[in-house]
């Protein structure tokens, strides 16, 4: 291994650790937690090493947001592939509704279980641009996770693309919501089967 690739190896590995870092700060205790000179004294690395990596918080929260956009696609993706197995590839209307309430469950889960890495993703400026040319790549992704299963589901003459941006709209709603205190915890799978039954059509 050259001097070179050793040196960007390491580099990789600093910034890293710095995401995982903010991350589980802010998990711990909130995002206002979450500062150049806390996250430097956790990691043992100077300010000025941290500038080097990020330009500062909102730089950190948008790497954050990236890798949370990967893992909750990945999940959706689980999700929707465990519920097709269990259906036996079958094309029934079981089977298609089976699938979205697997990927919503896993939506919202996700959101539930990762409070901090959610906000960073839709409630923070983390600079990063939604429904636009220059949208990173793992934010597309991660909308592609959900069209993947509720195009099958839109409707005849309803566009896939919007039909699955009403969906993520209603999920997001029920996430942030609940979280709130805004809608009782108890009524969470009605609330998914409502929104299954009403919006899919299967």
């Amino acid at each position: 291994m050259s001097v070179q690739e050793r040196k960007q190896r390491e580099r990789a590995e600093r910034e890293r650790l710095i995401v995982a870092t903010a991350r589980e700060l802010a998990e711990e205790q909130g995002w206002d937690a979450v500062t150049t000179r806390r996250l430097a004294e956790r990691i043992e690395y100077s300010q000025p090493v941290l500038y080097s990596h990020f330009r500062g918080k909102r730089e950190i929260i948008g790497a954050v947001a990236l890798q949370g956009a990967a893992e909750l696609a990945a999940e959706l993706r689980g999700a929707s592939a465990e519920a097709e197995a269990e259906a036996g590839a079958s094309a029934s209307v079981e089977g298609a509704r089976g699938r979205v309430t697997a990927l919503a469950r896993a939506y919202l889960d996700f959101a539930e279980r990762n409070p901090a890495v959610y906000d960073a993703m839709f409630q923070l400026d983390g600079g990063l641009a939604f429904a636009a040319e220059d949208t990173p790549e793992v934010l597309k992704d991660g909308f592609a996770a959900l069209l993947e299963t509720l195009r099958d589901v839109a409707g005849e003459g309803v566009e896939p693309g919007l039909f699955t941006e009403v969906f993520w709209a209603s999920l997001h709603g029920l996430a942030t919501l609940t979280r709130a205190g805004r809608l009782p915890v108890g009524d969470a799978e009605r609330r998914v089967g409502l929104l299954v039954s009403r919006l899919a059509v299967v």
